[in-house]
């Protein structure tokens, strides 16, 4: 990562319709360069998708939950990830060290539809608890254009 890179992350993440000519002309660099750098970030794994990000707000579903999960030993945490994955409202799922084994992630339309997710997560025999936080307002959003203009100032 350098100062190119991180201004063509800047200006992509602030307008992602940009198009790489334009991008080109407003960086003053050659097109060639712009599209270059752009597959070599894809290529390293930093820039993973152009894709739209959705609001599972937008979508009918406000309420969002963290719920710490225990897995039963000898389960594996790929059977309940692909129990997870069946899952819609299921939006994120990471193994986690600490007092759970798992954390995830969970929309739902209301307090009452929260219940009918978090016992849909519970079928599975795998996860022996649950615990869940219900989040009253983002502070920071998902974001990693921070981190990338931290790394590329180095």
């Amino acid at each position: 990562m350098d100062d190119l890179d991180s201004r063509l992350l800047t200006l992509f993440t602030e307008e992602p319709h940009v198009g790489v000519l334009a991008a080109s002309r407003r960086l003053g660099v050659a097109r060639g360069t712009v599209q270059a750098r752009l597959d070599r970030l894809a290529e390293r794994g930093v820039i993973t998708g152009w894709h739209p990000h959705l609001s599972p707000a937008a979508l009918g579903h406000p309420v969002t939950a963290f719920l710490t999960l225990q897995i039963r030993q000898g389960t594996g945490h790929h059977l309940v990830s692909a129990h997870l994955a069946q899952i819609p409202e299921v939006i994120e799922a990471h193994t986690i060290t600490g007092d759970g084994d798992m954390w995830t992630r969970v929309v739902a339309r209301s307090n009452a539809d929260l219940q009918r997710v978090i016992d849909q997560v519970l079928e599975h025999d795998g996860i022996s608890r649950s615990t869940t936080v219900i989040a009253l307002a983002e502070q920071v959003p998902h974001r990693v254009l921070p981190l990338a203009t931290h790394v590329a100032a180095r």
